[in-house]
């Protein structure tokens, strides 16, 4: 795999587990499997597209990573994101960068601003960043959330990123990922593709069905009280939608001095890693960088603002594991999300 940078390591707390039945190729079967893996944005990538021939596109996903980097990566010091947050407001971004940011926008205000990805100067201090490590106290986090806040920054009608704050710092990486794999999927639309299941760390497309099998694909969510040990704790059928999910289960770090565990949710409200009762969230949606978006909010969210958002939005399914009153684990999940369970 070319050497791209990566973003950082990161399945997303609930991360997908990404099961694909064995689609065997009979000799009275015509259609062609094609599979593609590898790593790309910290993370890995299984991408399974059904054909009338094999089809080598290697050269085209590697592109679609590559573009998505140079866009969007706070670890590459000469992207457009990182150019941004040194300073440079003369730079005119590019198509992809626009509509991340527009989409942004539109989810930072459907949550209230739970979802916030200005939140990068808290990422870099809290430890999950490119950026440094800071000692944080109350004083220094009041400090850090005067440059949080998408409410302080502007999209111009010259393409220009306007900041209220020179130190605003964007961090793009809980919704990039999922739309790296929207753009793999428009790729293969264009190519006439129809049944495909696209996974880059743990988050899915997926259209059509598994033509040879004659099923529909088969994706399953981890349980998140396994830590290490995955195992699926819901078993979902997946089609023309995109799934995202989002948990501190396994990303987060522990004081080597204090042994004092920190979680990567940030709550961009306190500033703080917020450690709550939300265990996981999963998100259905039309397009997996919305999907993406959701469920990092929700996991900052209290579950019932999580649901009024579930059950007010029509183009959203929601599934929660959480903690309840009594110690026990519960879940929570939409009329539609029910439906594509496979029980």
């Amino acid at each position: 795999m070319r050497d791209l940078l990566k973003y950082p390591k990161r399945l997303l707390g609930l991360g997908v587990l990404f099961i694909v039945m064995v689609l065997g190729c009979g000799e009275k079967n015509q259609l062609v499997k094609n599979v593609h893996s590898g790593e790309a944005l910290g993370t890995s990538y299984n991408l399974i597209f059904i054909s009338d021939n094999e089809l080598n596109l290697e050269k085209e996903i590697d592109s679609i990573f590559e573009v998505v980097n140079l866009s969007m990566s706070t670890y590459m010091p000469n992207s457009d994101i990182s150019k941004i947050n040194k300073g440079d407001s003369t730079l005119v971004v590019e198509h992809m960068f626009q509509e991340v940011f527009n989409l942004s926008k539109a989810i930072y205000e459907k949550t209230d601003g739970y979802f916030d990805p200005t939140v990068g100067s808290l990422v870099n201090a809290w430890g999950f960043g490119p950026g440094e490590q800071l000692a944080l106290d109350s004083v220094k986090v009041d400090s850090l959330l005067e440059y949080v806040g998408f409410n302080k920054v502007l999209l111009t009608v010259e393409n220009k990123i306007k900041k209220k704050d020179p130190n605003i710092y964007f961090d793009f990486n809980a919704i990039a990922k999922g739309y790296s794999i929207d753009r793999l999927a428009v790729m293969l639309d264009r190519k006439g593709i129809t049944n495909y299941l696209l996974e880059v760390g743990g988050e899915l497309v997926a259209k059509g069905e598994n033509t040879i099998k004659k099923k529909q694909w088969l994706v399953a969510v981890d349980d998140p009280q396994m830590g290490e040990n995955r195992t699926s704790k819901r078993l979902v059928n997946l089609k023309d939608r995109a799934m995202a999910s989002s948990g501190n289960y396994r990303k987060y770090r522990v004081d080597k001095h204090t042994g004092e565990k920190y979680v990567h949710t940030i709550d961009p409200k306190s500033g703080f890693t917020k450690n709550s009762n939300i265990l996981a969230a999963t998100v259905v949606a039309e397009n997996c960088a919305t999907a993406d978006a959701f469920a990092t909010g929700f996991m900052a969210m209290d579950l019932e603002q999580s649901k009024a958002i579930l059950e007010g939005q029509n183009n959203l399914e929601g599934y929660i594991i959480y903690i309840g009153e009594n110690g026990n684990t519960q879940e929570y999940m939409t009329e539609g999300f029910k439906e594509m369970i496979l029980e």
